[in-house]
């Protein structure tokens, strides 16, 4: 019984759908990562303005 279930199911919808979802959330991380690491610290100039 299960197997004639799975056999009319058709699976590509699905796997397209969490591999898109996939490629987006990791470009999100590296996006963010990206904003992260590029960020201007404004302890750095407010240091060397002091001093």
């Amino acid at each position: 019984m299960i197997n004639t279930l799975l056999a009319v199911y058709d699976w590509t919808n699905g796997v397209v759908m969490i591999g898109i979802f996939a490629l987006v959330c990791v470009i999100l991380v590296g996006i963010l990562v990206n904003f992260m690491m590029s960020g201007k610290g404004k302890n750095k100039t407010e240091d060397n303005s002091t001093n």
